[in-house]
C-alpha cells in the first residue's frame, strides 16, 4: 500500500488522475471500476479536462460502478447513474453500452447480482478500481460486519451511512435503505485500487484502515491484503497517521529516483 499525502484536494485529484491516465495510454481497453460521492468529483473534472484539453481517450474503454440504491430509477436525481452521467460520462467519450452501474429496480436483485459478477469477467476484470471511504470504514456499500470475501448482492445500509447520506435528499426518511454493492472480494479482485479520502473527519477512519488490523467492521482495512493500491489522501485527512513521516519520505525517494512517477503530487 502507497501512500500520497498531498497538501490539497485537488493535487490528490490529479495524482489519481494521473495514474489513470497513464493506464489508458498503455492500454486503451482499459476496464474502469468506478465510485459515486462527493470524493471522487475532483477526480472526474480533472478526467473531463485531460479529455477536453490532451485527447485522453474513453472510447475502448469499460466501465463498472460500485453500487447503486435499491429502488431509485436511473433519472432519479439522487441515483448513482445519474450521478455519473452528470459528473463524468456525458463529458467523455465512453460509449454507452461499455457502461454498467447497478440497477436498482432489477425484477430479481439475485440475478442481476450474479449477471454483474458474470460481465465484470466477461470484460476481463477490473484494471483500477476508484474507491472512496465512508465514515464508519465501509468501501463501497459493504457495512461493517461483512465478509471480506462477499461477492456483489444486495446490502442493508447501517444508520450512519443513511445519516452521512441524508444531505443529498430532503430528509433521512428520503434515503433508501437498501443498495446493490460489489462486494469486498469483487473490489480486491480489480488489479488495481486507488483509495481517495479527504478531510478531518476522515482522518480517524483513514488511521483505522491503513495501520489498524484487518478486519470485517472495517471494510477497508482489506485494502491492506492487496498488493496494488495508491492512498490519495489531503493533509486533514492524513492527520491521524502515526508513520505520516514515513509516507512522505517514500515519495521524496521516489521522487528523487523517478520524478515523472510522481510529478502530480508534492
Amino acid at each position: 500500500m502507497e501512500v500520497i499525502i498531498t497538501k490539497t484536494t485537488d493535487e490528490a485529484s490529479a495524482f489519481a488522475a494521473e495514474i489513470i491516465e497513464r493506464k489508458l495510454m498503455s492500454k486503451p481497453t482499459a476496464v474502469l471500476g468506478l465510485a459515486t460521492g462527493s470524493t471522487p468529483l475532483g477526480l472526474y473534472k480533472e478526467l473531463v479536462k485531460r479529455h477536453r484539453e490532451k485527447g485522453l481517450d474513453f472510447s475502448k474503454v469499460t466501465t463498472f460502478n460500485l453500487d447503486e440504491y435499491i429502488g431509485l430509477s436511473p433519472s432519479h436525481p439522487q441515483s448513482y447513474r445519474y450521478f455519473m452521467e452528470e459528473n463524468l460520462f456525458k463529458h467523455i467519450n465512453v460509449p454507452a453500452g461499455a457502461i454498467h452501474v447497478p440497477y436498482g429496480h432489477a425484477d430479481s436483485v439475485l440475478d442481476f447480482c450474479a449477471w454483474y459478477e458474470d460481465e465484470i469477467k466477461r470484460s476481463g476484470g477490473i484494471d483500477i478500481q476508484i474507491l472512496g471511504i465512508g465514515g464508519d470504514g465501509h468501501i463501497a456499500f459493504n457495512e461493517p460486519g461483512s465478509s471480506l470475501g462477499s461477492r456483489t448482492r444486495l446490502k442493508t445500509l447501517t444508520e450512519q451511512t443513511i445519516r452521512d447520506n441524508a444531505r443529498f435528499f430532503s430528509s433521512m426518511d428520503e434515503v433508501p435503505r437498501f443498495a446493490i454493492t460489489m462486494g469486498v472480494g469483487t473490489i480486491l479482485e480489480a488489479r488495481q485500487i486507488i483509495l481517495l479520502a479527504f478531510g478531518a473527519s476522515k482522518a480517524d477512519i483513514i488511521a483505522e484502515a491503513i495501520e489498524g488490523p484487518v478486519t470485517s467492521q472495517v471494510t477497508a482495512s482489506a485494502l491492506q491484503l492487496h498488493p496494488d493500491v495508491t492512498v490519495c489522501l489531503d493533509q486533514p485527512a492524513a492527520a491521524k497517521l502515526k508513520r505520516a513521516d514515513y509516507y512522505r519520505w517514500v515519495f521524496e525517494q521516489k521522487r528523487r529516483l523517478v520524478p515523472s512517477l510522481v510529478s502530480r503530487a508534492s
